[in-house]
């Protein structure tokens, strides 16, 4: 599976209907939601979309209503048996009382509670559907106004969602002109809501904010991790993790065992382990797995002692005795429930040596607080390293939660099947057919030291409609700092986005005339030029501060426009591909992979400006290739295929075509071009 997906911020959503996939399983009792977690995620996929002037359509499933058929009700097996065997005389009215208990238990399942609590951390406008794809939901829909948001009821009431029906796909995918999944908890599930959707009615899809962080943390983890990189897995059975098991042995440096499973690997070692949950059938295979370590050069770590018992604890949260023995000296009539102090203090020590950290299930029977200690201390370990720390869904989750070592982990999953499955390596449905990630063509205007607010007013007022619907490329003005505010008033509402020509690295401080990234970002700049060759070759702008600057604007989430390029003497002197490549790795020094998804580079050969002179197709195509080569190594191939590489070269009208036809050429950041609105217009055609 590609890690790398198209996100809301890939496409343009102004205007358009956008059906969004969330995860609003939460937990009620009493009419009460116990934990608006899910929900809370989800905002800020919400806010953008609506922020963007979509119209968002919400849609989620709840629990397991199987009672419900296509609004009709049908009693399951069980309770059909249970009726069964009552007398003849009694079976009707037990019919009735079972099909009314089974209304009542549906409507607990109805979404509106949970459009009632989108509605008080929203502070209201969200309208509830009373069906999914039914009259009430599509007059709805057809009613919204940009910015308006729809929550559709649980697409679990009717069978057709989990059969991934192919009509009621259509039927749910002609509510909309964009689908976003954001419910990675369901995206191993072909459902749909979840998949089915994206085969209909040529539906792009993307994914939103909440998917964008599980695969980009746990996908780096697994295709380029920082090592040492260490696993650590739990729960019960063998037979839950094998693919996991087999995968991450590929993978990872060390794999650590605990749990249940533990006391196969140890049976395979050939110790006896007593009464000890045991999967005899996959024995062999615990054995292939310590094969295949050691044959991977793979530190395999097992429990060397363990916290036994007399018998499971029965209630399971009950008092229990219990005591401690090596692993390889289980009796007989005992049962192993937890790892050791040994093997707490063995398991804390990797994890906290390690640079990556994934961990899947806990150590013990965790819900027994004299068995939670195995559980407790690894996640103690996971939030006292350094390490990035990654901790699965399910268990292993709740844990961190109730321990309140949460807010010290990297990432928590909402995932428990789908972040198994994920480190099983598997493709999940709901998240291969989302699109993938292309690199975005930026044409971004440079106004340099020209427009008053008026005549920038002015500009942005001709331009916007020229440039309307032209969606597949970014649109950028970077304006001077006091036309900021009247170009982004105009720009409101249009594919138009302002940026800045400058940022200084200071927070703030005796630099006069200077304007920090905090002061931009408050003023809602989203874009900087960072870098340009005039400030370059006029104001004596070094790599060194170049470099302070793109980490000061990063640092403060904006996107950066960083310019680089030679000297008409070292172009002469055919040392382009050196220069170019030193400039990348020396204005790039500290930024991660991960700040690179907010950075555009910009070729700008110093010997093009004010001359009239522009590098060749090829020149431009050449050494736009040279920067990204330096980008492999820096960042690996994965990373420079994605960066945007502009030409910033005397790019306008005439030439832009050729330029942006060739294969390393993403865009251009334009010069006097982008003071003439037909001009500049004409290179946005061209993008497109």
């Amino acid at each position: 599976m590609t890690y790398n997906k198209k996100t809301i911020e890939d496409i343009a959503v102004a205007g358009k209907r956008v059906l969004v996939r969330c995860d609003f399983n939460v937990p009620v009792k009493d009419g009460v939601i116990t934990s608006d977690k899910r929900i809370v995620e989800a905002l800020p996929t919400i806010k953008y979309l609506k922020a963007q002037g979509a119209m968002v359509i919400l849609c989620s499933h709840m629990g397991k209503p199987h009672n419900v058929f296509d609004a009709k009700l049908k009693l399951d097996k069980k309770e059909i048996a249970k009726i069964d065997a009552l007398p003849e005389e009694e079976r009707e009215a037990a019919t009735a009382a079972a099909l009314e208990k089974a209304k009542k238990d549906v409507k607990k399942l109805s979404l509106q509670i949970v459009a009632d609590k989108l509605n008080e951390l929203l502070g209201g406008g969200v309208v509830f559907a009373n069906d999914t794809v039914g009259e009430d939901a599509k007059a709805k829909v057809a009613a919204m106004k940009p910015g308006d948001i729809v929550l559709l009821e649980n697409t679990r009431f009717t069978a057709r969602e989990e059969k991934n029906d192919p009509e009621f796909s259509k039927e749910l995918a002609s509510l909309a002109e964009i689908f976003v999944n954001d419910a990675f908890g369901t995206a191993h599930r072909a459902h749909a809501s979840t998949a089915g959707v994206t085969q209909h009615a040529g539906l792009p899809a993307v994914c939103g904010y909440l998917i964008q962080k599980e695969i980009s943390v746990m996908g780096k983890a697994l295709a380029d991790p920082e090592r040492p990189f260490v696993a650590i897995l739990g729960g019960a059975k063998v037979s839950d993790k094998l693919n996991v098991i087999s995968n991450l042995l590929t993978k990872v440096d060390t794999l650590i065992i605990g749990g249940g499973m533990a006391y196969t690997f140890l049976a395979a070692k050939g110790y006896t382990v007593g009464q000890s949950l045991l999967d005899t059938e996959k024995i062999d295979y615990c054995k292939d797995m310590m094969a295949k370590a050691e044959a991977n050069g793979v530190k395999l770590l097992l429990p060397v002692d363990t916290t036994i018992a007399a018998s499971f604890p029965n209630p399971i949260d009950g008092p229990i005795e219990v005591s401690v023995v090596d692993s390889d000296k289980i009796p007989d009539d005992m049962q192993g429930l937890d790892i050791g102090p040994k093997t707490m203090e063995l398991y804390a020590e990797a994890a906290k040596s390690a640079k990556t950290v994934v961990w899947n299930g806990p150590m013990g029977v965790f819900e027994n607080p004299t068995l939670a200690k195995g559980t407790i201390a690894v996640a103690e370990a996971l939030a006292e390293s350094d390490a990035i720390s990654i901790v699965g869904g399910g268990d292993s989750a709740a844990a961190c939660e109730q321990l309140g070592f949460a807010d010290r982990i990297t990432h928590i999953s909402t995932g428990g099947g789908a972040s198994l499955e994920f480190l099983e390596g598997k493709d999940l449905p709901g998240i291969s057919c989302l699109a993938d990630a292309t690199r975005k063509i930026v044409i971004a205007g440079n106004w340099k030291m020209n427009f008053t607010p008026s005549e920038a007013t002015a500009f942005i007022n001709e331009i916007k409609p020229m440039v309307a619907g032209k969606d597949n490329c970014d649109i950028v003005f970077c304006a001077p700092y006091v036309t900021i505010a009247a170009a982004q008033a105009a720009a409101a509402g249009s594919n138009i986005k302002i940026g800045a020509e400058n940022v200084h690295f200071a927070d703030k401080g005796a630099y006069t005339g200077e304007v920090s990234a905090k002061m931009l970002t408050e003023c809602g700049v989203k874009y900087v030029i960072i870098g340009h060759s005039e400030r370059r070759q006029y104001f004596g702008e070094t790599d060194e501060t170049v470099n302070k600057r793109v980490k000061a604007a990063l640092a403060a989430g904006m996107t950066v426009i960083l310019c680089l390029g030679e000297v008409k003497e070292q172009r002469l002197s055919g040392i382009t591909k050196e220069v170019v490549s030193m400039q990348t790795k020396l204005d790039l020094a500290g930024v991660t992979a991960e700040e690179m998804k907010r950075v555009i580079i910009a070729y700008e050969p110093v010997w093009a400006i004010g001359t009239g002179l522009t590098a060749t197709p090829e020149q431009a195509d050449e050494t736009c290739g040279q920067i990204r080569d330096a980008l492999v190594e820096l960042y690996g191939k994965e990373v420079a295929d994605l960066t945007t590489i502009q030409y910033g070269g005397s790019m306008n009208d005439k030439n832009a075509a050729e330029l942006l036809s060739k294969p390393n050429v993403d865009g251009g950041l334009i010069g006097g071009a982008s003071l003439v609105p037909a001009k500049f217009t004409a290179i946005v055609d061209a993008a497109q």
